[in-house]
């Protein structure tokens, strides 16, 4: 019972970060209908970002609030990660809006590669690190030599999803801005027709989607403390996997998506083999896709004729 509980926690603090990753996924495929695969390398990106800017806060600086620093570091992440994921859509994605439905793809999946490598040559190839700080846990029960504990770093990624998905879900649903995005995911042309800059709200889905894998990013820095240049790949697909298993298009189902594909890793790790956890996800995506195609929140597909 201590190790499903453990597993529990540590299964709700991975989907979380999954989550928040997903949501950007979803939101760019709900308005221009394209797979963004240079996602995960934001994501990746947006850690170095973090690294960097938590570098400079503590030593430079000489800030030694874990609370002050992390506030600094989520602000600069959020602030760089926009402006790089704003140029590419710029760049990469936009001038191939109109054309043939692979190129965006194959645009995106070359952005991907860029990232990557551009990250390799400016960092070096080695895992990066941060020291070790915030460990403090609290001991939630005790038995047969086995304490199930949850840290604070574990609360703080829950406390932040949980807010953000509560703020982008009202923002899409409530505000024109998301009134826009909803208009534009039904009809681009005639959202323009009503008055909708098209051009706008694009990039503005873009660059909320860039602050989202900034906060996954700086989350993900401080709970495990390393990040690499080949870290923007793996948790990308598993994101953008609990998008589509949640319901490509809903925000609700990014986060769902993300906690299941979480649990299912840890507890498969913990009661079989961890060389086929990501087997057991992906095996879960494809019994809930033949049960359910458009996912577990997702709304069926309707045909505009």
């Amino acid at each position: 019972m201590e190790v499903f509980t453990q597993q529990l926690i540590n299964g709700i603090t991975l989907g979380s970060i999954y989550g928040l990753i997903a949501i950007g996924y979803t939101m760019v495929f709900g308005i221009i209908g394209m797979v963004n695969f240079a996602h995960g390398d934001v994501f990746m990106v947006s850690a170095f970002i973090a690294l960097v800017t938590l570098l400079l806060v503590t030593t430079w600086l000489g800030i030694g609030s874990f609370v002050i620093a992390l506030l600094i570091v989520l602000i600069v992440a959020m602030l760089f990660t926009s402006l790089v994921n704003w140029a590419i859509e710029r760049v990469a994605y936009r001038p191939l809006r109109g054309s043939f439905r692979l190129a965006p793809l194959i645009s995106a999946i070359g952005m991907s590669i860029f990232l990557s490598n551009f990250v390799q040559v400016a960092q070096g190839p080695r895992v990066k690190s941060i020291p070790p700080f915030f460990n403090e846990v609290i001991v939630l029960m005790s038995g047969n030599g086995y304490d199930v504990a949850v840290s604070y770093k574990q609360i703080v990624v829950w406390i932040v999803t949980a807010a953000l998905l509560l703020v982008f879900w009202f923002v899409v649903t409530k505000t024109a801005l998301g009134r826009a995005q909803r208009a534009c995911e039904q009809d681009q042309k005639m959202a323009a027709l009503l008055g909708i800059d098209v051009d706008r709200t694009v990039s503005i889905t873009f660059v909320i989607a860039a602050a989202l894998a900034a906060v996954a990013g700086t989350m993900y820095l401080m709970y495990y403390g390393v990040v690499s240049f080949a870290d923007g790949f793996v948790p990308g697909v598993k994101a953008f996997t609990a998008a589509v298993l949640g319901g490509i298009g809903s925000l609700p189902g990014a986060v769902l998506g993300g906690l299941l594909i979480g649990l299912i890793e840890t507890m498969w790790s913990a009661y079989f083999s961890t060389d086929y956890k990501d087997v057991a996800a992906f095996s879960i995506l494809a019994i809930t896709m033949i049960f359910l195609p458009q996912g577990i929140l997702g709304r069926p597909d309707v045909e505009k004729v």
